[in-house]
């Protein structure tokens, strides 16, 4: 065989394995893009992606890092070649289009957004000749002729805006621009519904010491009182369970604690009680050790207690007794407050869990709400009573509690 029919053979033999090669590529691509589904589910696939990725970064609101971060996904999502985000008053972020005269000035957007935070709706602005040099497009935009700005609005309020330039603002673009308008709006008022309930919550926290404040500090130091003359040792020791307990109650930090911080703070809360009550006063405490770490919200427990001795026993001719059980249920922890003091009319009782009836039982419908706005409905307070039968009131929390801190 000549020295060019070898070569000529050769070449065929690799043309052909060029191209097993490339068949090969070219099949494994087409299927993979065969598992992956059609285009109109990739695209949405990626539209959701996009908007997900968005929604990450607006749970604290209009903040400028989670502004431009939320606004790059946005801008990729309606596909234009500039996003910004503002709120009321300011620029919060750009994406997009950057020249020499790199990201435009925050008084040169807010222009551009003024009418729509003046009014509410959306608008189509021209990028004349001295507005596009404003914005530095020059002459690498020349493509972009024009801005569509949509409000951004939690209730009916106008809390800011966003503009997307474009080539052409289509009737298409416009739509997609108020949709996603409508949909960041969506996350804002979440954003301000969770910081609601959270300054809700405090509110409650601080509602549930001042009740603490005139009706057990009075009744406190006057037993303290009348223990000073009679036995100092154990007014003096009184008083340093009062200081431990008004300590716990009106501490600053830290809207959640453990159940054992709680039981610790009830002891002393019943110490003092004891003075007052004296063997009129019966308590009994049945706690599951392997619950103690349980987190739980903080002074959810101190008011039921309370309660129990305030409204259930002080008005009992004779003994009353007080049950306090923790109990191990898997995934969460059950504690219940029983007393078998005077009780409570139902009815009544519904009135006060909705907020109809103000007055005493106050600490049930703060401690009812706080469990309900942290786990949900289904966690409320389980409550059993009728006149004369005392009152057994029952809390579930799951012993798994991401991002809440003792």
């Amino acid at each position: 065989m000549s020295d060019s029919t070898l070569l000529l053979i050769t070449a065929i033999a690799a043309v052909v394995a060029a191209i097993a090669i490339v068949a090969a590529v070219g099949f494994r691509l087409t299927r993979s893009q065969r598992d992956l589904g059609t285009e109109a589910e990739h695209a949405t696939f990626a539209t959701l992606h996009s908007a997900a990725a968005a929604g990450e970064h607006l749970r604290n609101g209009l903040q400028p890092a989670g502004a431009l971060k939320a606004s790059r996904q946005l801008r990729t999502l309606l596909n234009c070649a500039a996003f910004a985000m503002t709120d009321d008053a300011r620029l919060l972020a750009w994406d997009g289009t950057v020249t020499a005269a790199g990201q435009p000035g925050s008084d040169v957007v807010m222009g551009l957004a003024a009418k729509t935070l003046g009014n509410g709706r959306t608008q189509v602005a021209t990028l004349d000749g001295p507005l596009r040099g404003e914005l530095g497009l020059g002459q690498n935009g020349t493509e972009l002729k024009a801005a569509v700005i949509c409000p951004l609005k939690v209730e009916s309020r106008v809390v800011g805006c966003i503009v997307v330039l474009s080539g052409t603002p289509t009737a298409g673009l416009v739509r997609a621009t108020n949709e996603v308008a409508a949909w960041v709006s969506a996350q804002l008022e979440l954003a301000e519904l969770a910081s609601s309930r959270s300054l809700l919550a405090e509110a409650e926290v601080r509602a549930l010491r001042a009740q603490i404040s005139p009706h057990f500090i009075y009744n406190s130091l006057n037993a303290i009182a009348s223990f000073i003359n009679t036995d100092p040792q154990r007014a003096r020791d009184l008083v340093v369970e009062f200081a431990d307990f008004t300590r716990y109650s009106f501490r600053r930090h830290g809207d959640f604690t453990t159940l054992a911080e709680e039981l610790r703070c009830i002891e002393k809360y019943l110490l003092l009680e004891n003075a007052r009550f004296g063997e009129r006063l019966q308590v009994s405490l049945r706690i599951a050790p392997e619950v103690l770490s349980t987190v739980i919200p903080f002074l959810s427990l101190q008011p039921l207690v309370e309660n129990a001795v305030r409204h259930g026993l002080e008005a009992k001719v004779g003994r009353g007794l007080v049950q306090i059980t923790a109990r191990d249920l898997g995934a969460f922890t059950e504690v219940t407050i029983e007393d078998d003091g005077v009780g409570m009319d139902p009815e009544q009782l519904r009135q006060v869990l909705a907020g109809r009836q103000d007055g005493h039982h106050v600490g049930l419908r703060n401690v009812d709400a706080r469990l309900r706005q942290v786990y949900g409905d289904a966690h409320g307070l389980t409550i059993d009573t009728g006149v004369g039968h005392g009152m057994l009131i029952s809390m579930t929390v799951p012993k798994n509690q991401p991002g809440h801190d003792a």
